[in-house]
């Protein structure tokens, strides 16, 4: 009789390991789980900031061929520039009607 008492005693404490372990399987689960979900939600958030940069890289582009259009308005030929640059302190001529 004490033998099955012994056995009992220690199939009940094998049992009681065996649910701590599984709690603990449960647990860290769960955090593995928790953490891909966060790591999915910063990949998702990722790729909204990549698709953002793209078009922001494209409007920059398309603003820096209107802004070179624009300033090649203002490019001199070397035969339009007059042989002797007007000075700094010169007066500007302005003819009245």
């Amino acid at each position: 009789m004490c033998t099955i008492v012994d056995a009992v005693a220690s199939v009940t404490h094998i049992m009681q390991e065996i649910a701590t372990a599984s709690d603990e399987q449960s647990r860290g689960i769960m955090q593995v789980s928790q953490a891909i979900s966060e790591m999915d939600k910063v990949t998702q958030q990722n790729a909204s900031l990549v698709e953002e940069a793209s078009t922001a890289a494209v409007s920059l582009e398309e603003q820096a061929a209107r802004l070179t259009e624009a300033v090649d308005v203002f490019r001199l030929n070397k035969h339009s520039v007059s042989a002797e640059p007007r000075g700094a302190g010169e007066p500007v001529s302005f003819a009245t009607v």
